[in-house]
């Protein structure tokens, strides 16, 4: 037996999650899809089965328009139709046409999509490419699922003497109801209507004898009674044949219609398989969706690699609730098959069990699972299962003799190709002989070979465990401080059941703890004891790398801050002092020729007071001259604008930007410029026109203005620039500023944040760095940071 029990799925609640699936189909087409769902051992089915519904999960995903109504059954007209001389009704074909028109939706997008989604589209070998019935139905059904007035030319007779027919009898009807109506022998606000297929007219019962005619009906009171009138009576009976014949052409072309339909049978039989297929896939991506479900990698090996894997139910309650669920993390192979957790209780044990039983479980019922990519899933041939209580009063049942039973089914039948699940190993009876059979037990099942899970409490257990080849130790983790579980699995060490902490905090007395603690014997609580030393030494352990962890990388980065700062201080001061010597003597020249000069003319002036107080003005504003200034004294601009028409080859400069550019064409207003290695087109009103002399005296001039103020400048410098939104002839002179600012103050790694987009920013800005001889490379970010949109820029040595 692959399965083991036979209410396995109830007791990992996988036919909860078979009900959730359902709920996500359209019809009955795809639910009953949905009881058929099996666990499977064939690895090409499950291949098959998965990627099915990951491709699916990415066509819902993407957002591509796709048929989402009209899955219908049609399965009960086919079988009405097969009958030789039956006939289906409007409303039945109506209900047949929906159906087909989402067959030929699905159809159409799987061929228009084959590469994409290849798996879905072999599905279309079921589908066979002619199925004329819906034309035929459209001849004869309008869009509400009436029969049309020219279905038949017969038909179209009937209906057309039919209509004039009825006409003419409202016109005799009206003209007697009115008369009556005046002779007050009608009942207010009542109407012409129909009884018994014949149109008639209300009367009160007492003036029913004043109107000849036949009463057909009366009203619930018996004071109103339902008269046809004789001047009518002819007329009715012809409406009534007119009827009778327009149901039997009706009946004709019905009739007609299901002979057509009953060639198509098996056709259509196969193609609605299909279609309610396509719906029970789809049910399953959208519950996939729900759950963040996906398909991880099939391994050939007996490996078991999982990466935050989730219990689907009950993440989906906690999320209701507004909590957070715990992942499980685990990671079995040959070398360590068999998982031994153990921990307090209340703190996981079971959860996680039932975790990993109910994935597997999905997994090899071709359902895409919860957990991280790049996990990796085996496939087993038998699945066994001991969770729960399983007493059975009529069979004198125990609950110990039940897990005895299903040990003896688990050892009778476990391989290599097994995995199991045992809940609470061992209790149910005395456990000192509990914990000893439930140890020769896991041996035999090591000896099998087979994988699988085991919670307990048994210490006996743990230390099998610990020196067992093919066997691990789990621990679910525990806070030793707050004594509160954190429902996290560590593989590698056994965990403390913590009953003595977790005792002593709910508020038992001090003596009683001490006297359970006398009589299991001081080696067991000293075995607790350095569990419990190893879990707080373990989270403090942790908690004190996690602060080192960060304070490194802080110092790293304050540490290359220093490093770049100091380089370019280095760098910079031969610079500054070499300008500020050139100054100085400058300065001094002048400054003694002024003094010489005003001796001279102290001298020729004989100390001349006015002479002297004049030159001693002059000395002091010479002074002031030379003083430092308190603020920059600004540049004025070298640039010279000309008169005239702009053309081809002419200098120009960009008025709202300030950039300088070569024209290279004229096309209306339309100006297709150069600015460095960047060509753009600009609107002619924006541009003004410049000397080539002013041009390069403005080159120069800009060459002898660019200083660095280092501490400012290193103060006020971010590393990441960012360019979207901006126009193509800003950027250039944007990052040639901020790649030659980095470079200067010593800055390794910068950023140029330019979006995805059509990508015209980004190779602008590689364009640039190319030609730029102080970069070494430039590379695309992560791609959880940025990717494509934004460019790190690395610097020459």
């Amino acid at each position: 037996m692959k399965l083991y029990p036979d209410n396995l799925e109830e007791k990992i609640d996988f036919d909860k999650i078979k009900d959730l699936i359902r709920q996500e189909c359209t019809g009955i087409l795809g639910a009953d899809f949905v009881k058929k769902i099996a666990f499977s051992k064939d690895r090409r089915l499950l291949s098959r089965l998965l990627s099915q519904t990951e491709e699916f999960r990415q066509i819902l995903v993407s957002g591509d328009p796709f048929p989402s109504n009209n899955y219908i059954n049609i399965y009960p007209y086919l079988n009405k139709a097969k009958i030789e001389g039956t006939f289906l009704f409007e409303e039945d074909f109506h209900e047949i046409r929906l159906g087909l028109k989402t067959l030929s939706g699905c159809v159409l997008f799987f061929k228009k999509n084959a590469e994409e989604y290849p798996q879905l589209h072999q599905l279309l070998g079921m589908v066979e490419d002619n199925i004329p019935l819906e034309f035929s139905i459209d001849k004869v059904l309008d869009d509400k699922g009436r029969m049309k007035d020219n279905a038949s030319k017969e038909l179209n007779l009937v209906r057309t003497q039919l209509s004039y027919e009825e006409n003419r009898i409202r016109k005799v009807l009206d003209s007697i109801y009115r008369t009556a109506k005046a002779q007050g022998f009608t009942p207010e606000d009542a109407s012409i209507t129909i009884r018994g297929g014949r149109m008639v007219i209300p009367v009160l019962a007492e003036y029913k004898r004043r109107i000849k005619g036949f009463i057909h009906d009366e009203s619930a009171t018996g004071q109103t009674v339902y008269l046809e009138p004789a001047e009518v009576l002819d007329i009715n009976n012809d409406i009534k044949d007119l009827l009778y014949m327009e149901r039997r052409e009706v009946q004709k072309i019905l009739m007609r219609l299901t002979d057509e339909l009953r060639e198509y049978i098996p056709t259509l039989r196969r193609a609605f398989y299909f279609l309610g297929m396509i719906d029970f896939i789809r049910a399953k991506a959208k519950f996939a969706i729900k759950i963040n479900g996906i398909n991880p990698e099939m391994v050939k090996e007996r490996e078991m690699s999982w990466l935050k894997a989730r219990h689907p139910l009950l993440e989906m309650s906690l999320k209701q609730q507004k909590k957070e669920i715990v992942p499980v993390t685990i990671n079995l192979d040959p070398n360590n098959r068999l998982l031994v957790i153990s921990g307090p209780n209340a703190g996981g044990k079971s959860v996680t069990l039932k975790t990993v039983a109910l994935v597997q479980f999905m997994y090899q019922c071709g359902l895409l699972v919860p957990m991280e990519p790049k996990s990796k899933c085996a496939i087993f041939d038998q699945f066994f299962i001991d969770i729960g209580d399983e007493q059975n009063i009529e069979n004198d049942l125990s609950t110990y003799s039940s897990h005895l039973m299903n040990m003896k089914h688990f050892t009778f039948f476990a391989n290599k190709k097994t995995i199991f699940f045992i809940d609470e190993f061992g209790t149910g009876t005395e456990p000192q002989f509990g914990g000893a059979i439930a140890e020769a037990l896991l041996v035999a099942l090591n000896k099998s070979g087979a994988f699988g899970l085991v919670t307990t409490h048994y210490g006996n257990l743990k230390q099998l465990a610990s020196k067992s080849q093919g066997m691990v130790n789990g621990a679910m983790r525990f806070d030793v401080d707050r004594l509160e579980p954190l429902y996290e699995l560590e593989i590698g060490k056994p965990g403390s059941s913590f009953a003595f902490e977790i005792a002593g905090k709910i508020g038992i007395p001090e003596e009683i703890v001490l006297h359970a603690k006398a009589q299991i014997g001081e080696t067991r609580v000293r075995y607790d004891k350095l569990l419990l030393k190893v879990e707080s030494e373990k989270s403090k352990y942790e908690n004190l790398i996690a602060e080192v962890e960060r304070k490194d990388r802080l110092l790293s980065i304050k540490l290359r801050e220093y490093n770049s700062l100091k380089a370019t201080l280095d760098g910079q001061q031969k610079v500054i002092l070499n300008e500020a010597k050139t100054q100085a003597k400058v300065l001094l020249d002048d400054t003694n020729r002024k003094i010489e000069n005003t001796i001279r003319s102290i001298k020729e002036s004989q100390a001349n007071k006015e002479a002297t107080k004049q030159i001693r003005k002059e000395l002091d504003a010479h002074k002031a001259a030379i003083k430092p200034d308190k603020k920059p004294v600004e540049q004025k601009e070298t640039i010279k604008v000309e008169s005239g028409t702009i053309g081809v080859g002419d200098q120009v400069r960009i008025k709202d930007n300030g950039a300088l550019a070569e024209v290279l064409g004229i096309k209306g207003k339309q100006v297709s410029v150069t600015i460095g290695d960047l060509k753009s087109t600009v609107n002619l009103n924006r541009l003004e026109k410049i000397s080539n002399t002013s041009l390069k005296k403005e080159k120069k001039a800009i060459e002898k203005r660019i200083t660095y103020d280092t501490s400012s400048k290193m103060a006020n410098f971010s590393p990441n620039l960012d360019i979207r939104g901006k126009r193509g002839e800003e950027v250039l002179m944007l990052v040639q500023n901020f790649v030659d600012d980095a470079f200067m103050l010593g800055i390794n790694d910068i950023k140029v944040i330019h979006g995805k987009g059509d990508g015209i920013l980004r190779e602008l800005t590689r364009n640039l760095l190319r030609s730029t001889s102080s970069v070494a490379g430039f590379s695309d970010e992560h791609a959880d940071r940025g990717g494509s949109g934004v460019t790190l820029v690395q610097f020459k040595d």
